[in-house]
């Protein structure tokens, strides 16, 4: 029998570890979907489809092998060679998506409150890498808690923003193809930006996983997630494109967004970015360094403190460039790792059948 609340709690913290600073700010969204104008929101809703599959595959996956880190379930679906180079492609993303969120947490501090952005980033890498140190339950259960509340405020912001669109939809169409791409069409922009999240949540999804206490609770979880991410990526591109001709160049668009509709809004709407931007860096330099030290053991404590500082260093590179850079890059390579859940998923099916 499934349990609902286990599941819930599975779905949210991969909402939480994949919706960081540049999805729930906008940018991502901006670059993979709205840039493309009206065809865009097909994109978030094939983009929607695939994220239903691949974190319920993921999560039974993790939830077989009873996973502690993704290292398992990826040799066991990619093979020994392949998985290996797979393996470090995912450990290698975990280090540069830390180095994003944490550029991100130094863009939106700026933007929202002035603080410097090499001072944002220093504190949050200090709060990341404490909250990282914890217990693994306490890190799924922290990663979770932020979801709901950005949630709300996306469809807060979003219906705002369609509901008082007042420039045409051909201005609007005009000023959406502006906006830097993330991809040279609206498809493969699409494909990519599952590709790329899923090495990113992958890792924690099948931890997260292997923490169900049975194989339905860790299915239906994958399978909430998966939809809840698709509603929150449908919201944001649909919010965006109806105000697309005031987005230009901003780094953080939801949250001028929000801040238009009342500073109260904004400044809340900060906090949520800023709780899913903690959500995703703590999620990532967890898994990666998971894997390669024992979890809870004092050398995976300074080895995080290490990754931390590196990350640090590499974020002062800047938010939006890293974000239109590392992202594509990896999304490319991604690619072998979702063709890899699919092959894995039907031969467990397969296998179960055949036990049955």
């Amino acid at each position: 029998m499934v349990n609902f609340k286990e599941a819930l709690k599975i779905s949210v913290a991969f909402v939480g570890v994949v919706v960081g600073a540049g999805f729930a700010s906008g940018q991502e969204i901006m670059q993979f979907f709205t840039s493309f104008g009206a065809i865009g929101l097909v994109g978030a809703i094939i983009s929607g489809a695939l994220f239903i599959f691949l974190a319920m595959a993921l999560s039974t996956l993790g939830q077989q092998q009873a996973s502690l880190s993704h290292k398992g379930v990826i040799y066991a679906i990619c093979g020994r060679y392949l998985g290996l180079c797979v393996d470090v492609m995912i450990t290698f993303f975990m280090f540069a998506i830390a180095v994003v969120m944490l550029a991100g947490a130094g863009a939106l501090l700026e933007q929202l409150a002035g603080i410097p952005q090499l001072w944002g980033s220093a504190a949050v890498t200090a709060l990341t890498i404490l909250i990282v140190c914890m217990d693994v339950r306490k890190v799924i259960s922290f990663i979770g808690s932020v979801t709901p509340l950005l949630v709300l405020m996306v469809v807060i912001v979003a219906s705002f923003a369609i509901a008082s669109r007042d420039t045409d939809m051909t201005s609007l169409q005009a000023a959406a193809q502006a906006q830097p791409h993330g991809a040279a069409n609206w498809f493969i922009a699409a494909l990519l930006y599952v590709s790329y999240n899923i090495v990113a949540g992958a890792p924690f999804l099948v931890i997260m996983g292997g923490q169900a206490i049975d194989r339905k609770t860790a299915l239906w979880g994958g399978i909430l997630g998966g939809v809840l991410l698709g509603i929150l990526m449908l919201l944001i591109s649909g919010g965006m494109l109806a105000r697309a001709d005031e987005l230009g160049g901003v780094a953080m668009p939801m949250l001028l967004i929000a801040s238009q509709l009342s500073p109260f809004i904004g400044i809340v709407m900060g906090i949520v970015i800023f709780g899913m931007i903690l959500n995703t860096a703590v999620g990532v330099l967890y898994s990666f360094s998971a894997r390669l030290l024992e979890p809870g053991s004092a050398r995976f404590r300074w080895g995080t403190i290490a990754a931390g500082v590196l990350a640090f260093l590499g974020s002062l590179v800047g938010f939006i460039k890293l974000v239109g850079t590392v992202y594509p890059f990896f999304g490319y390579l991604g690619f072998v790792l979702m063709a890899c859940v699919l092959v894995g998923w039907f031969r467990m099916r397969t296998a179960s059948a055949q036990q049955a």
